[in-house]
């Protein structure tokens, strides 16, 4: 749900940067490089020291490359399939940082293995939410399922919630319950949404299924 609005608002807004990006230059590959290293530098290095805020910060300030690559190979007229791809691959590994994390933050100084697993849950939920939608494509079928919480829903609640917990450092009292609340609503999310698509794929092939036989049984 949030892919549909939230990334019509934002590309609006992106549209100018992209463009300066463009006569300065850079090439989307370059920008979805960038800011997946950022990513993954804000997530590793902040969030395992339960430097919650600033981690949040440097991440949110280079997530928002998802959108620029985008609407950089729009206005080239270069939209591809390589750059289909790199996109796609390297947001399953800012996502595997984010969660990582938070699950080292919790194996070590966090001081909670039932978190620490909830974080690797997410992390691994979210990897299999993706591949059942790509897997499903790929065999010809549609998936046409809105799950409950996708990659962006997954994001901002996490994001936000790691950003809020984070002001606790700066003596924001009761804050930090909400990243544990959080990690909670974005594993059970994730596992509703991956019922969701097995369910739809399983519709789905059955129906391809039944629609071949009879068109065999036709000729």
């Amino acid at each position: 749900m949030l892919n549909k609005y939230a990334r019509a608002f934002f590309t609006r807004v992106l549209t100018p940067f992209a463009a300066l990006l463009i006569r300065i230059g850079v090439s989307p590959d370059a920008v979805t490089l960038v800011g997946t290293g950022g990513v993954v530098a804000g997530a590793l290095v902040f969030y395992p020291r339960g430097e919650f805020f600033w981690g949040t910060v440097v991440i949110t300030l280079f997530v928002f490359s998802d959108l620029v690559d985008g609407n950089m190979a729009r206005q080239l007229g270069r939209s591809s399939r390589w750059g289909a791809f790199l996109d796609s691959t390297l947001d399953r590994v800012a996502d595997s940082a984010i969660f990582g994390g938070l699950a080292l933050w919790y194996a070590g100084r966090g001081d909670s293995l039932l978190l620490c697993a909830m974080a690797i849950f997410c992390l691994a939920s979210g990897q299999v939410v993706s591949y059942t939608k790509a897997r499903g494509e790929a065999i010809g079928l549609p998936v046409a399922v809105n799950g409950l919480v996708e990659r962006a829903e997954r994001l901002v609640i996490t994001l936000v919630a790691c950003g809020l917990s984070g002001l606790h450092a700066f003596g924001v009292p009761g804050v930090q319950i909400l990243l544990p609340i959080a990690l909670w609503l974005v594993g059970i999310g994730s596992a509703v949404t991956l019922g969701q698509r097995v369910v739809t794929v399983r519709r789905e092939s059955a129906e391809a299924d039944a629609a071949l036989a009879q068109g065999g049984n036709g000729a």
